[in-house]
């Protein structure tokens, strides 16, 4: 199926243990010609095996929900269904377990209380592998919920392998700078942050902006306090 402009519609599933909220999204999405809502699920488990059925583009994921929960359900999709993309949802925007669903794999979250505007403008970033986090929520919520760990093994795996310039990038991206921001403070342009970021990805061997901000808090790039590589 496709939209008015010939292009094939964005084929979404949502999962959330409220019949009222699942019909709500439903609604805020069915009008717009460039998506098809293709089933609802009232869990994480039944959200998986539909995903697998269904085969949806997006999931939109409530993060609590009984059964298995939104976490759990998102790592089994970005382990068996790489191509389905998670955004998930939370009652509130400060949560420790949207941390953990995006450690899991979830490209963004949005907390419950979005215009339907902004669900619409995320579910279509997703769709193109994009992060949908706004960059300085996206910081102040990781800053809350990670710390630095001491752990037996690293959370990335090749941090030696960034050029200064990419560690540079790579630290600005988690004290929570766009790109535009990035490229100003380093005096480069636009298109060679975008290069330095892919790098910074690759060697990291991390999916998007959302798990790279989580490797610099974890690795101790990034500290929440005072210093110069700190986030206030």
């Amino acid at each position: 199926m496709s939209d008015a402009v010939g292009r094939r519609t964005i084929k979404v599933l949502i999962a959330d243990d409220q019949p009222l909220v699942r019909r709500g999204l439903a609604l805020i999405l069915t009008p717009d010609p460039a998506f098809e809502v293709v089933g609802e699920a009232g869990d994480g488990a039944q959200a998986v095996d539909l995903a697998h059925r269904l085969r949806p583009d997006v999931v939109v994921m409530d993060i609590r929900m009984p059964v298995l929960d939104g976490v759990a359900a998102t790592g089994r999709l970005a382990r068996e269904l790489p191509g389905c993309r998670v955004l998930a949802l939370s009652t509130f925007d400060m949560d420790e377990y949207v941390v953990a669903a995006l450690r899991a794999g979830a490209y963004g979250f949005l907390p419950k209380d979005i215009s339907p505007e902004e669900l619409v403008a995320a579910v279509r970033v997703v769709h193109t592998g994009e992060a949908a986090v706004a960059p300085r929520l996206l910081t102040r919520l990781i800053s809350t919920y990670v710390r630095t760990p001491h752990r037996p093994e690293p959370p990335v795996a090749h941090t030696g392998e960034l050029t200064p310039r990419e560690l540079e990038v790579w630290r600005l991206m988690a004290t929570g700078l766009d790109n535009t921001g990035i490229a100003g403070a380093m005096d480069i342009s636009l298109s060679t942050v975008k290069n330095h970021i892919t790098n910074v990805f690759g060697k990291l061997g991390v999916r998007d902006r959302a798990q790279a901000v989580i490797a610099a808090y974890e690795t101790g790039l990034v500290e929440v306090g005072g210093g110069r590589n700190s986030v206030p």
